[in-house]
C-alpha cells in the first residue's frame, strides 16, 4: 500500500507543477476520495469538514436552523424554499414553497452566476443555520405576489419527526407511517400506537415504504415494541472481530399480541429492513407490499485528520433466521437481487420458508401500479411545482386534506398552464420504436418498412391533449396531493391518498380477515 501511495503522491506532485492549468487541490483530492469510495459500495461516504453537520443531522435528525429544503432553481439561476417543514419557524414565520432568497440578515443573496452551484447552495444553507435562539431577518420575493416580503426568524434545534402522520382507518385499524430512524423513533412510535389504542385501534399497521432506514438500535427498540424481552434482532459480522455483535429486545414488549401488518416496498432498506425482517422471522407481523431495497451492510463514522469524517461500511447484518438481506452486487448505484433458484432456503419461527437473495419478500404480493412516462416526466417537472406555488398563493384556504379536489374549470386551468410552460415529454412507446428502427436498419429492413414506421411514428408521438384525458384520474391525483402538501405538509399529502392507495387497501383485508391473518402467520402443514 505504501508504494501505492508513494505513486499517487508523485503524480498529484507532478500534475501541480506541469498541468497547464491551476489546479484546486481540495476539489481535486476530494474527487478523488470520492471516486475511490464509490468503487466499493453506495454507503461509504466522505464528509469534509464543512459537511460534518449534514452527517449529524441524517443520524439524530437534528440541526439548528429555520427548518426547510431549500433548492437551487436554474431557471432563475437563485435558491428557493423548496419545502418549509409543519411546526418548524420557516412554516410558523409563513415561508412558502417557490418563495426565492433574495437576502439573509444584512447580506444579499445574488445569482449563482459562475459560481459552483453546490458551493452557492451549502453557503446559502450555512447561512441560514447558527446558534439556536438567533434570530435575522429574510427578504423573499414570492411568486404572485408583487412586492418583496420580509420574515422575521428564531432559529431553533430542528428535529425532523420520523413518524410523519397516524390515525384510525377502517374497523379499529391504527396506521402509523414511519419515514425514518432517528433518536427517540422507538419512542416516538410507541407514543403514536398508545394514542392509537386509546382511540380504540383493535389492530395496527406500520407503513414502512420509501423509509430508508437509519439507526440500528432505534430498529431493536422498535421490534422491542412487539417481542419479548430476550430476543435477538439483529446481528453484525465484519472483518475485525470487535465489529461482530448480537443486539437483543432489552425491555418489557408493549404489545405481543396485537395483529399487526408491516407495509414494505423496493424504498424499504436498512434498518427498516431489520424490522421487517425481524418480526417476519418471529412470525409476529404480516409483511404486505413489494420485496424490500437489501441494505445489509452497516456504517460507522470515523474521524480524519482536519476534522473531516467519513462513513465507512463495516460488517455486515443478520436478522434472526441467519439470512443476510444483502443484495449480491451493485449495478449504476442500484442493488441486483438474487433470482429464488439461485438463494438460500431459511426457516422463520414457525417453519415457514424464507429467503436470502437480498431484500425482504412480504408473505403478500402488491404490485405497484404501472404509470406512463407523462405522469413520471409530470410530477418532477418545473411546471407542477410552479402550478402549485401558483395555487397556494392565490387560494387563503381549501377544503380538508381528505377532502380537496380539483373542480373542472381548476383541472382546465392546469392543463392550459402546463401547455403555456410549454412541458414536454416522451412516451416509452416512441423510444421503444426508435430501438425498432435501428435494429431494423441494422438487419436490412429500414427501406421496406420505412412507411409503416412513418405511419407508426405518427400514432406513437406524444399528444398532450390525449394524456390529459386518457390519465385524468392519476393526473387530477397527482395535483390534489401536491397542492394539500402545500397547504397541509406532508401529514396532509398522507391523508389525501390513503383511501386510493392499494397497499392499505390491500393490509386493511389483511387484518380484518382473522382467519387469513392467521393462516399466513401459521406453521406450514407437513405433508
Amino acid at each position: 500500500m505504501t508504494s501505492q501511495l508513494e505513486i499517487f503522491n508523485d503524480l498529484y506532485r507532478q500534475l501541480d507543477q506541469y498541468y497547464v492549468d491551476t489546479l484546486n487541490p481540495k476539489k481535486q483530492i476530494e474527487n478523488a476520495i470520492l471516486y475511490m469510495l464509490a468503487q466499493l459500495d453506495p454507503y461509504t461516504v466522505y464528509y469534509a469538514q464543512d459537511q460534518k453537520e449534514d452527517l449529524k443531522q441524517m443520524t439524530t435528525g437534528k440541526y439548528a436552523g429555520i427548518g426547510s429544503v431549500i433548492s437551487y432553481d436554474k431557471r432563475l439561476d437563485r435558491n428557493i424554499i423548496r419545502e418549509p417543514y409543519e411546526g418548524m419557524p420557516a412554516a410558523e414565520a409563513g415561508l412558502r414553497p417557490g418563495d426565492i432568497i433574495l437576502r439573509i440578515g444584512d447580506k444579499e443573496i445574488g445569482v449563482c452566476g459562475k459560481q459552483d452551484v453546490a458551493e452557492y447552495s451549502s453557503s446559502i444553507s450555512n447561512a441560514l443555520r447558527g446558534e439556536p435562539a438567533t434570530s435575522f431577518q429574510l427578504v423573499v420575493k414570492r411568486p404572485w405576489v408583487a412586492d418583496s416580503m420580509t420574515f422575521k426568524l428564531t432559529r431553533r434545534v430542528v428535529e425532523l419527526p420520523s413518524v410523519t402522520y397516524y390515525g384510525i382507518l377502517a374497523d379499529s385499524v391504527g396506521y402509523l407511517s414511519l419515514n425514518g430512524y432517528t433518536e427517540h423513533t422507538s419512542r416516538d412510535v410507541r407514543l403514536a400506537f398508545e394514542d392509537l389504542k386509546r382511540k380504540g385501534a383493535k389492530r395496527l399497521m406500520l407503513d414502512l415504504r420509501g423509509n430508508g432506514g437509519g439507526l440500528m438500535m432505534e430498529a431493536v427498540n422498535l421490534v422491542n415494541l412487539f417481542l419479548p424481552r430476550g430476543y435477538t434482532v439483529v446481528s453484525t459480522k465484519g472483518k475485525v472481530k470487535e465489529e461482530e455483535s448480537s443486539f437483543k429486545t432489552r425491555k418489557e414488549p408493549w404489545d405481543t399480541e396485537i395483529p399487526l401488518v408491516v407495509l414494505t416496498d423496493f424504498g424499504t432498506a436498512s434498518a427498516a429492513e431489520i424490522t421487517s425482517g425481524a418480526l417476519q422471522d418471529y412470525d409476529r407481523a404480516v409483511i404486505v407490499g413489494e420485496r424490500t431495497y437489501g441494505k445489509g451492510l452497516v456504517q460507522q463514522p470515523r474521524l480524519l485528520e482536519n476534522g473531516a469524517m467519513f462513513k465507512l461500511t463495516t460488517s455486515k447484518y443478520y436478522i434472526p433466521s441467519g439470512r443476510c438481506i444483502q443484495a449480491y452486487e451493485f449495478e449504476n448505484g442500484m442493488p441486483k437481487h438474487l433470482p429464488d433458484s439461485l438463494t438460500k432456503e431459511f426457516q422463520t419461527a414457525a417453519g415457514r420458508l424464507v429467503r436470502d437473495g437480498g431484500g425482504i419478500n412480504p408473505d403478500v404480493n402488491v404490485k405497484a401500479d404501472s404509470l406512463p412516462n407523462f405522469i413520471d416526466m409530470l410530477t418532477i417537472s418545473d411546471a407542477l411545482f410552479d402550478y402549485v406555488v401558483k395555487y397556494r398563493n392565490t387560494h387563503d384556504q381549501i377544503a380538508p386534506a381528505d377532502e380537496f379536489h380539483l373542480t373542472a374549470a381548476e383541472y382546465a386551468d392546469f392543463q392550459a398552464f402546463v401547455k403555456e410552460k410549454k412541458f414536454t415529454y416522451d412516451r416509452g412507446s416512441s423510444r421503444m420504436l426508435d430501438m425498432l428502427r435501428k435494429m431494423a436498419k441494422l438487419e436490412g429492413y429500414a427501406e421496406v418498412a420505412k412507411d409503416e414506421f412513418k405511419a407508426l411514428e405518427a400514432k406513437l408521438s406524444p399528444d398532450i391533449n390525449y394524456d390529459f384525458k386518457r390519465w385524468e384520474k392519476e393526473v387530477r391525483k397527482l395535483v390534489e396531493t401536491a397542492i394539500v402538501a402545500s397547504f397541509y405538509y406532508e401529514k396532509g399529502a398522507i391523508l389525501a391518498t390513503l383511501q386510493e392507495d392499494k397497499f392499505i387497501q390491500e393490509g386493511l383485508k389483511v387484518l380484518c380477515d382473522d382467519a387469513r391473518y392467521r393462516s399466513i402467520l401459521a406453521a406450514p402443514k407437513k405433508k
